[in-house]
């Protein structure tokens, strides 16, 4: 089936939006507010949390764009795993958005499971829309018959970079953790170390 060159854009801009917002802009924000976790300094962690919200907001805006695009211009008979699937994310980020905004202050009762819900919420949409976009450039291929070998690989790279970053954060302060004496420790001299 041939298409036409606009379609062919709008097709391409379509997988760009969701990349920046799903692929890239998600994992992002959720780094910056595990990088919170640790962080003692008041003004780090404003600042941190900052980021994590505008990076959560312009993915939101991204994602919305490109659902806006494929309503418009595809063929939307939710005959695919990558269109079921968008619309679900679509709808699972904007209750991330409103329990984003409505979050009850620290102390409340209600705070734990509002976190735990953020949390499980959270990493349900990165984890699938990481898939999604996988998902969508198979479904670019079928549809275009152009190869994306090239774009698979430095997705993966670039999500493999972010997983890593992600789990060495968390190991940092663990890491920093070993070049301090503990008080009740021994201490053994280097000449006895094998």
């Amino acid at each position: 089936m041939k298409m036409s060159p606009r379609l062919e854009f709008e097709i391409t801009l379509h997988g760009f939006l969701l990349w920046a917002s799903m692929g890239f802009l998600m994992p992002l924000g959720i780094l910056a507010i595990r990088l919170s976790n640790r962080e003692e300094n008041p003004r780090w962690l404003r600042i941190l949390f900052y980021v994590h919200t505008i990076f959560q907001m312009i993915a939101v805006l991204l994602a919305t764009a490109g659902a806006i695009m494929s309503i418009k211009n595809f063929n939307n008979l939710f005959n695919n795993n990558h269109q079921r699937l968008g619309v679900a994310l679509y709808g699972i980020i904007w209750l991330q958005v409103f329990f984003g905004i409505f979050r009850p202050k620290r102390g409340s009762k209600r705070r734990s499971v509002w976190f735990f819900s953020h949390w499980i919420l959270g990493t349900a949409v990165t984890f699938l829309g990481v898939l999604n976009v996988y998902i969508g450039l198979a479904a670019y291929h079928e549809k275009t018959s152009k190869g994306i070998t090239t774009w698979n690989l430095l997705f993966t790279i670039q999500i493999s970079l972010i997983v890593f970053f992600y789990l060495f954060q968390e190991k940092w302060f663990y890491i920093q953790k070993q070049r301090v004496v503990l008080s009740n420790e021994e201490i053994v001299p280097k000449e006895m170390v094998l």
